[in-house]
């Protein structure tokens, strides 16, 4: 954290000297609202939704998961951003984090390394590039995020390299502190890596490769963690979008598994989404998806057989204004071996319906 701390300084008074020779910047600043209310069928005692499902994660009472609030800085040859969050999404998503930085949704500067600005490098914490979902409900297909998702980095703290040749392509590399850590844990003396290929061919198609590599356990029980990222967006038609995602990690085995000759912890996850607008103000989506951890790498189960989950959702959208979203969500989940409370049983089903309102500013 001192290394990243001593390269914002820098960032920051090179920021200082370009604002004194180019013309003033630019200043936005934006708001979003997520208030939603939730019913979970096996109406779970502490009304807690499964714990690896971060947002929208109350059940039976009205809540705000997101609300946020950015200022974003664009100049000549810089820029940065900073966004602080509250609701039940920080709440559960950044427990593991310093009280002073769990409502921090990003903090960063950036320098462009040529006059074309085509080389930047960012330094803070900032969004994952992994994956094509964003913490912000409205900007995805779907109101919940994915279970491949919701169980890798919403964001990372380091610093990054990003290079956009063209429109077509772009690429980025970095060193953070962890897998979704703003620091590292303690005694953990080991940066991680990442990297992003990104190629737009046209206007209809998007396809990204996004890599991790790092340890996020103490140096002395290092079990290193590489995992990868694929998915395509498909313009099928005018009013026809297709999302196909698929994410796959591998992490060197505890000790104890090693010695039973298992190297390996691996985990897989597929999903596909399809939405169609039905008009300028309806949209719907269907979204089917697989999630499979057996050893717990990402998701830490009560069953001995880990998670292997399968789900199907249902998402309408009816758009108010330009700034107002509602949408309604009917979401089911199945697992191999009962892991989901209902009536101080496990069972292996769960149903969850969910209501949300949401409102951008600007």
């Amino acid at each position: 954290m001192k290394k990243v701390t001593l390269l914002l300084l820098l960032i920051f008074a090179s920021l200082r000297l370009s604002a004194q020779e180019s013309k003033r910047p630019e200043i936005n600043v934006s708001g979003f609202v997520d208030v939603y209310y939730g019913f979970d069928f096996n109406r779970p005692f502490t009304n807690e939704r499964p714990d690896f499902l971060f947002n929208h994660s109350r059940h039976n009472e009205v809540n705000l998961n997101l609300g946020l609030i950015q200022m974003n800085l664009e100049g000549a040859n810089y820029r940065g951003g900073l966004g602080l969050m509250v609701g039940t999404f920080p709440q559960y998503n950044m427990a593991a984090e310093q009280p002073l930085l769990q409502n921090v949704f990003e903090a960063y500067a950036g320098v462009a390394l040529d006059q074309e600005r085509k080389l930047w490098i960012d330094a803070g914490i900032f969004a994952s590039h992994i994956g094509f979902e964003s913490a912000i409900s409205a900007e995805n297909f779907t109101l919940t995020r994915s279970l491949l998702a919701e169980n890798s980095p919403y964001f990372l703290s380091g610093a990054k390299l990003t290079y956009t040749p063209n429109t077509r392509w772009e690429f980025e590399v970095g060193v953070f502190n962890g897998w979704q850590r703003i620091q590292r844990p303690d005694g953990n003396t080991t940066p991680a890596f990442g990297s992003r290929i990104t190629h737009t061919p046209s206007e209809k198609l998007t396809l990204n490769w996004s890599t991790f590599v790092g340890n996020d356990f103490p140096t002395e029980e290092r079990r290193m963690r590489y995992f990868n990222n694929l998915y395509g967006i498909f313009q099928l038609s005018n009013r026809l979008d297709l999302i196909l995602g698929f994410d796959f990690g591998f992490q060197e085995a505890a000790a104890e598994n090693v010695a039973a000759e298992r190297n390996m912890d691996t985990w897989i996850a597929p999903v596909g989404i399809l939405r169609m607008e039905l008009n300028e103000r309806w949209a719907v989506a269907l979204r089917g998806e697989y999630y499979q951890d057996k050893e717990g790498v990402i998701i830490e189960s009560i069953s001995p057989d880990g998670i292997r989950a399968t789900g199907a959702s249902f998402t309408l959208d009816r758009m108010i204004t330009k700034n107002i979203l509602f949408r309604m969500e009917a979401r089911q989940l199945y697992n191999a071996s009962p892991i989901f409370e209902q009536n101080n049983q496990l069972v292996r089903n769960n149903t969850h319906i969910i209501g949300s309102l949401a409102i951008t500013i600007p």
